[in-house]
């Protein structure tokens, strides 16, 4: 199994019994409480740093080396022996032309048979002296209209007739039966081994781990890929349009702390009516938002280098708020399809699975799902209670990287930051304690802008100005407030028209110790 989750099959989980649910939720308030005691582990793991296999062949395993030479073997073998794809399809379809064509030969000589018998029965009731000796005339020659044309004969000579036809179709298409495609690719990387293209290994490798490094079982699961993507038409996926209707259902923002490209996954979006209607409410539409799902994938592979130390993976962000209930069965549907089209089609493409917002229930399904997992996807998987979101996100994301809407301080279409201006500053503040950020303003006329959070918030905030010139008044930008724990990030934007500087007051007046980011960019004036 794969690191793709089914989450859709989660819903079906509400209805386990209310004893499991409960003793998972106790589980979890114990945990709550346990983490005021640093001595006690927590819920998810505190290093924000985490390795993915090696795709290095001398960092290979001998057993991992053995099955990556035995795989490519047999890829080899069968891109050169053109068996990679199903070769049937056309010799079914003669045959069946062949039969049909049959068929129609021996009712159009039962039909002429027919009228002929019709047309001496005829003869013989208005004119019998010129039929005379029916009888004999049957006898010399024999009634070849008594019964349809040698059926046990042409049953014993079908299988030469099969082969007959085989042989047809093999010398009306030498050339293309004969001709090799030794471009074969996949993401890009082409999969014919001689070509000794590095990262052919890296791609084989994510079919080997997904079947246990099992060859028989990881070539059978490639073949089955390549075929589906064949018949599903990915080549043309990505020129297709679908609308917007989904575009925040799932979307591609951002990457974490190691360059891997993240993907947001939005369950709740799915429950709107309205949203549910344009894009599920028919198989149709259904198809249409798998094509859709698809597409998204391939979109964030296209950021993906398959080289041996390149990034190879997604981080998927899956937002388990407002998912819908076990009465939207089409949905559901429709989510169990996707997921399992990306379980068998896009093995090893997640180098973490991280489940926010997720519900006391989650975690009886969970506990249920665990002894089924793999040991490598248990390691990919994170989950985060509504209250650890941002805490959850920050161990594998920096925070100018994650949403506003989780915490974060990333702004969408935001024009005046970008990667380019680097990561935020973080600034703990111990309880009962003051933070005070100054940013210089040595030019008159220049304008800044800066963004602030504090993770929790239950603080005191300032803003001032405060001039150089010891004559001038202090200018109150943000007056003292109280920030609440739901208050969102501050950006803020302030012209000097003195020299000086900005002055920012965080004030801790809770009973645990905070975590502060802030990040300033300045534009200086044009003359």
């Amino acid at each position: 199994m794969t690191v793709e989750v089914k989450v859709a099959d989660a819903v079906q989980v509400a209805e386990e019994p209310v004893k499991v649910v409960a003793e998972e939720a106790e589980k979890v308030v114990a945990e709550e409480k346990c983490e005021k005691d640093e001595s006690k582990p927590k819920m998810v793991e505190k290093s924000s740093s985490y390795r993915e296999e090696s795709n290095f062949l001398s960092d290979l395993k001998e057993h991992e080396k053995k099955a990556l030479s035995e795989l490519k073997a047999k890829l080899e073998e069968a891109i050169l022996g053109n068996t990679l794809f199903k070769k049937e399809e056309k010799k079914e379809t003669a045959k069946k032309q062949s039969n049909e064509e049959g068929n129609k030969t021996e009712e159009k000589a039962t039909e002429e048979c027919e009228k002929e018998a019709e047309k001496n029965e005829e003869c013989a009731e208005e004119k019998p002296n010129e039929c005379e000796k029916p009888q004999e005339a049957a006898e010399e020659k024999p009634d070849e209209c008594a019964k349809p044309p040698k059926e046990p004969e042409e049953t014993e000579q079908q299988p030469e007739a099969d082969a007959e036809v085989d042989r047809d179709i093999s010398e009306q298409q030498p050339e293309a039966d004969a001709e090799v495609d030794r471009d074969i690719s996949i993401w890009g990387v082409p999969l014919l081994p001689s070509k000794g293209n590095e990262s052919t290994n890296v791609v084989l490798l994510k079919f080997l781990r997904a079947r246990e490094f099992k060859v028989n079982d990881a070539f059978e699961m490639l073949k089955k890929t390549l075929q589906w993507r064949k018949e599903f038409k990915i080549d043309t996926i990505l020129d297709e349009e679908f609308g917007a209707d989904l575009a925040s259902a799932a979307y591609m923002s951002g990457i974490d702390r190691q360059g891997h490209p993240i993907c947001y996954n939005i369950f709740g979006v799915l429950d709107n009516e309205e949203i549910y209607e344009k894009t599920l409410a028919t198989e149709e539409k259904r198809e249409q938002f798998l094509r859709w799902r698809v597409q998204l994938m391939e979109k964030g592979i296209q950021e993906l280098n398959f080289k041996p130390d390149g990034i190879n993976s997604l981080v998927q962000i899956n937002d388990l708020k407002n998912s819908p209930g076990p009465s939207k069965k089409e949905v559901r549907a429709a989510v169990n399809k996707a997921v399992a089209l990306l379980q068998d089609n896009y093995p090893e493409l997640a180098a973490k699975n991280i489940f926010i917002n997720v519900p006391f229930w989650y975690y009886a399904f969970h506990s249920l799902l665990t002894p089924f997992l793999t040991q490598r996807t248990r390691s990919k998987l994170v989950f985060a209670r509504p209250s650890k979101v941002t805490e959850t996100l920050l161990k594998y994301i920096p925070i100018q990287e994650i949403p506003i809407q989780y915490g974060g301080i990333k702004r969408e279409n935001d024009f005046e930051f970008s990667v380019a201006d680097g990561e935020a500053a973080e600034v703990v503040i111990k309880t009962g304690s003051t933070q005070t950020i100054e940013i210089p303003t040595p030019e008159a006329g220049t304008t800044f802008i800066w963004d602030l959070i504090v993770l929790g918030w239950e603080v005191n905030y300032t803003e001032e100005f405060v001039p150089t010139d010891e004559n001038s008044y202090t200018m109150i930008i943000q007056k003292g407030k109280k920030m609440c724990s739901d208050e969102a990030p501050v950006r803020k934007t302030f012209k000097n028209q003195e020299p000086g500087k900005i002055v920012l007051t965080v004030q801790n007046c809770s009973g645990k110790k905070k975590k502060l980011f802030y990040r300033y960019k300045v534009k200086k004036a044009c003359f």
